[in-house]
């Protein structure tokens, strides 16, 4: 599993700069205005030598009693409560306040390892800037700019060296591992209740790698399955209450463990963007992906098509994907949703052999020849399985660095419609070969 930093801080102290630096991405909105990130955004780490999860957090102001802010601080608490390990985030320009004293204190209380940055401290004295902030009791302050990355690198490899390496030495389960995510209120619970309440289910409780996470053994009509509840079902007498706690770091980890996810919608509710992000996430992670929509059977006709098109708008980079109208609490569409499942699932673990996807690769280009870069052409000779849980073509060929994006995603969509891999992302990765004649021009 892999493990999840949280950065903390009070507002405008470059929390989200750092974040997509840290992600390498522009996901957090990032402008001088305190407060402007409210809700939690999570990404992959991609800057060190470790795979992880970070989580940006909004500004932390604990001494907020009511209000928006109060909000946010109970978010971070709860992103705290789950992390591995925290990043502090403070300014080294306007130097130590004292609601860094008081964040200082409820961090120390959570028994998490936390790293001190002093953010911000570009052009200034390294040692001056840091050192009222030894005053915090958390150790060595670490001077960083995440605008400019001075000292981010050097942090980050103290953090990652920190964590036990991510070693992956537990055998793949022979039946599909799903995972069914979604907001509070959308049925997801009550969707695992009718899952597990059907008729020749016989299930038992597993503790899994996941703090208060539970996997859930099953079988359904002589098929294996493990489910992943997100909410925390501690024992099978208690699936029926009503869970709402959800928790963004639990699903994050859950979909990195799932082959394949169950994103739950609700019908009566618009795409919002935490479902995007989540749907981003899912994608992003390369994991096979069933979306269901709950509470269809209250719908008017009207409604419906509203929220078609609100999914085709705001969810369309999922086409990939399977998607069913359901009733969980109805048991309506339960029977469907586990034929994409298992179909997702086997598309995930496909085996494809290296002749086919060869000829596959050439009748793509055949069909439609990469861009020319300059004088030259890229070449593709041979493609062959790299992997699964997604399924990787590793494409051999000369002059593929070249090769811009789109010509990649028609790759992608040729390959998946060639081996008809409906419910799972294929990635395609490029290994030029080297020109064995270079070492004699020398």
């Amino acid at each position: 599993m892999k493990p999840t930093i949280v950065l903390v801080g009070r507002p405008n102290v470059g929390k989200s700069t750092l974040f997509n630096r840290l992600t390498r991405t522009r996901d957090a909105i990032v402008a001088d205005i305190p407060g402007l990130t409210r809700d939690r955004h999570y990404g992959q780490g991609r800057l060190g030598n470790k795979p992880y999860l970070v989580v940006d957090t909004g500004g932390f102001e604990p001494v907020a009693k009511n209000g928006i802010f109060h909000e946010m601080a109970k978010q971070t608490l709860q992103a705290v409560d789950e992390a591995d390990i925290v990043i502090f985030v403070v300014d080294g320009r306007n130097g130590m306040s004292a609601h860094d004293k008081v964040i200082a204190d409820q961090l120390r209380r959570t028994n998490r390892p936390v790293y001190l940055a002093v953010n911000k401290a570009e052009g200034l004295n390294l040692s001056v800037s840091t050192a009222e902030f030894f005053e915090l009791g958390l150790g060595e302050p670490y001077a960083i700019s995440s605008a400019h990355g001075q000292g981010v690198r050097e942090l980050m490899d103290l953090v990652l060296d920190s964590l036990p390496d991510h070693v992956d030495d537990e055998e793949p389960p022979q039946h599909p591992k799903f995972a069914v995510v979604g907001r509070p209120n959308v049925g997801k619970s009550t969707l695992v209740n009718a899952i597990l309440g059907e008729q020749r289910v016989i299930a038992f409780d597993q503790p899994g790698t996941t703090r208060d996470s539970i996997y859930i053994d099953f079988e359904r009509e002589g098929h294996q399955y493990t489910i992943i509840d997100t909410a925390g079902i501690r024992r099978r007498g208690k699936v029926n209450e009503v869970i709402e706690k959800f928790s963004v770091v639990k699903t994050l980890q859950s979909v990195e463990d799932a082959n394949v996810v169950v994103l739950v919608l609700d019908a009566h509710q618009e795409i919002s963007d935490q479902d995007a992000n989540i749907a981003g996430f899912v994608l992003e992670s390369g994991r096979a992906l069933v979306v269901a929509v709950n509470k269809w059977d209250a719908l008017e006709q009207y409604k419906r098509d509203w929220i078609k098109r609100e999914l085709e708008r705001k969810l369309g980079f999922l086409s990939f994907a399977k998607l069913h109208f359901i009733s969980a609490l109805h048991s309506q569409g339960i029977g469907p949703l586990f034929k994409s499942i298992d179909g997702a699932y086997a598309a995930a673990m496909a085996k494809l052999s290296t002749p086919r996807l060869t000829r596959t690769l050439l009748a793509a280009v055949q069909k439609q020849q990469p861009p020319r870069n300059g004088l030259h052409r890229p070449k593709m000779r041979y493609a062959h399985q790299g992997g699964m849980n997604p399924p990787i073509v590793i494409i051999h060929g000369s002059a593929l660095d070249s090769i811009p994006d789109s010509y990649k995603r028609y790759l992608e969509r040729y390959f998946m419609d060639a081996f008809k891999l409906q419910g799972t992302p294929l990635r395609i990765q490029f290994k030029a070969s080297s020109n064995p004649f270079s070492e004699r021009d020398k």
